[in-house]
């Protein structure tokens, strides 16, 4: 050690680092996602948290006439409805932060530490409003979907004939698809081999890839199942197609407007005090829910197998 000290002629790099600042970036979430369905969805507010789907019973049944030139009576009509139409209920998703008031007031600069656990929270919570607007059980689109709309893949593999098989079933004013990565990948591999790739599309200043000028949005939470080993073959997904708005009688997302402590549409952040232990407790609390206007509005492809790749010789 003496030898050391003796032989050293400055100020070494760790003492000096004592007295530098530290250039520092808020906590990065890896999780976090663009959460495109959010995007293109289209959004409607709700009263008392109840959306009702009103829909017409046959149509066949409603008789008109054309072309009538003599004096016989015109058809006698009526549309009727369905007497018990299904309600949507928002769903909520909340969790209760808790930041002990020492590490706020003490820790909170350059970066204020109940923000920023205030931010990834959300993060978290919005990250699972995704995943519910797909899967969840009541109101997921994958369980919404009618069984006349659900098709299979022909090989396996997601093909240009799969997808346009899909177009044929929601053919009135389509939005765009929406897939696992993994899934836009395997198609774009499979246009690849017939020799006709995608188009890409810019929207939200992002690229995505098209299909007879329909965005593929990516979503990882469209889950793939049987995840395979590195020398096995792929798993499965699906692969949606979606109509959107009310006014198209499509696919739309509901939120509740004025929520106190609204932070976004359907988001409400409110403090529950602070305990004994000085510990401050933040509500964070997200109401959503998503209905399907009609049935033609979301097709899905099944037993999509993304883990298939071809050989070029």
């Amino acid at each position: 050690m003496a030898d050391e000290k003796e032989s050293r002629q400055a100020l070494g790099d760790r003492a000096a680092r004592q007295l530098a600042n530290t250039t520092k970036t808020p906590a990065q979430l890896g999780s976090t996602t663009p959460r495109w369905l959010v995007s293109f969805l289209s959004w409607t507010p709700v009263e008392s948290g109840t959306y009702r789907v009103n829909r017409v019973k046959d149509a066949a049944k409603v008789e008109v006439a054309c072309g009538q030139r003599d004096e016989r009576d015109l058809p006698e009509t009526f549309v009727d409805f369905e007497e018990h139409p299904r309600e949507h209920t928002l769903s909520m998703v909340s969790t209760v932060l808790d930041v002990h008031t020492r590490v706020s007031d003490l820790f909170s600069s350059p970066y204020d530490q109940i923000r920023e656990q205030l931010r990834l929270t959300t993060e978290i919570v919005k990250e699972r409003q995704e995943s519910e607007l797909i899967n969840n059980a009541e109101y997921g689109l994958l369980h919404q979907a009618a069984k006349s709309m659900r098709i299979k893949t022909r090989k396996g593999p997601p093909t240009p004939d799969d997808l346009d098989e899909l177009i044929s079933r929601v053919w009135k004013e389509p939005a765009f698809f929406l897939a696992h990565p993994r899934a836009v990948a395997a198609f774009g591999r499979e246009c690849t081999r017939r020799g006709v790739p995608p188009a890409t599309v810019s929207i939200f200043g992002s690229q995505f890839l098209t299909w007879r000028g329909l965005p593929i949005v990516p979503c990882d939470k469209l889950h793939v199942d049987g995840e395979a080993n590195p020398k096995g073959p792929g798993g499965k997904s699906s692969i949606l197609l979606l109509r959107v708005g009310e006014k198209k009688r499509g696919v739309t997302g509901l939120f509740q407007p004025g929520l106190p402590g609204e932070q976004t549409p359907g988001l409400s952040v409110r403090f529950m005090g602070i305990n004994r232990k000085a510990i401050g407790s933040y509500l964070i609390s997200l109401y959503c829910s998503a209905a399907v206007l009609a049935d033609d509005a979301l097709g899905v492809l099944e037993d999509v197998e993304v883990g298939h790749y071809h050989e070029y010789h």
